[in-house]
């Protein structure tokens, strides 16, 4: 049987709550159709978000991004919905979605959206001592 493309994104609980920590994926295989003209649009989905009590789990990921295939949107809609769809599944303390349209038309696009959850702020870095870089062996 062969797999089905899906809305559903499944989550499964954070193995580390107590910490702030940052799941970086990139999705260089997202497609839609231009609503105007019924072509492909082909994208790289650059994800980044700091989880709170779940993680969105990478299969029914993969199954939600595929639904897309075949459906008209334009790329500021579709990248603020599967933002949505993520926040809502997975109640983050932040998430970012990058969307990185390739070419159409000679214009490339990219749309960034972000969700920060209510009263959540990054940690200050702790400022670490830079170490001078060793010298070159050819000197």
């Amino acid at each position: 049987m062969a797999t089905q493309s899906s809305k559903q994104l499944e989550t499964f609980p954070n193995p580390a709550p107590d910490r702030d920590y940052l799941i970086h994926m990139e999705i260089p295989e997202f497609t839609c159709l231009c609503p105007k003209t019924g072509q492909p649009d082909f994208a790289t989905l650059i994800l980044d978000y700091i989880p709170d009590r779940r993680c969105v789990e990478l299969k029914s990921l993969k199954l939600y991004i595929w639904s897309y295939r075949d459906e008209g949107a334009f790329h500021e809609a579709v990248t603020n919905r599967i933002l949505d769809d993520l926040v809502v599944a997975t109640e983050p303390r932040y998430m970012r979605l990058r969307a990185r349209f390739h070419v159409r038309g000679g214009i490339f696009t990219t749309v960034e959206a972000e969700y920060r959850k209510a009263g959540w702020a990054p940690a200050v870095p702790v400022p670490l001592p830079e170490f001078p870089r060793e010298a070159s062996t050819r000197d």
